[in-house]
């Protein structure tokens, strides 16, 4: 969510994108819904990008080699623990266009496929995050929800800076800072909750 807002306050394009697509889809006066996201597809890519560009953890989890095997031209030896950094494989120009330009329209048309498994954010196969299409609901219902009810702004006139910590998990290595308020069509539906 975070990485999610940090990208639109950099891009204002993008946000008003996404809050056009929002309130084409959901009625004057009506908080979005679970039901509604499918119906959001540049929310989704704005989410896929995000992902893509700072995946949760840029180190799947270990996988160990059953038998003698090649992978794109190496081998591996039975029993080596394999570790897939899928924020590479995110930023690697020879499958990427532009890998580290924020460009949600990429995604436009992708229906939740991998394209090759070039887009791992959640892992893939038997070990792949169980909670994965879960986190992607919970994210679009919030994220929308913040780019429907409220204006954004930067709290200085310069990009939110983007710096990753270290860790396993890929955070911020400064919190996002930033101004909202209410819009005024929906100042009155926040006054009801």
């Amino acid at each position: 969510m975070e990485w999610a807002v940090s990208l639109l306050l950099n891009h204002p394009e993008a946000l008003q994108k996404a809050r056009t697509e929002i309130d084409n889809h959901v009625g004057p006066g009506q908080l979005l819904e679970d039901s509604d996201l499918s119906k959001l597809p540049y929310l989704h890519c704005i989410i896929n990008e995000t992902l893509r560009l700072f995946p949760v953890a840029p180190l799947l989890l270990p996988h160990f080699s059953s038998e003698d095997c090649v992978v794109d031209g190496f081998n591996i030896p039975r029993g080596t623990t394999l570790l897939v950094n899928a924020w590479v494989i995110h930023r690697d120009p020879n499958l990427w266009d532009e890998p580290t330009r924020f460009k949600p329209e990429r995604f436009e048309g992708f229906e939740g496929g991998r394209e090759g498994f070039k887009f791992i954010p959640f892992g893939v196969g038997r070990r792949a995050c169980p909670g994965a299409a879960l986190a992607i609901r919970v994210i679009g219902l919030a994220l929308g929800t913040l780019i429907q009810c409220f204006e954004w702004e930067r709290v200085e006139p310069e990009l939110v800076d983007l710096s990753e910590g270290s860790g396993a998990t890929l955070h911020k290595a400064k919190p996002l800072e930033a101004m909202y308020r209410p819009r005024p069509s929906m100042a009155s539906l926040l006054s009801q909750l």
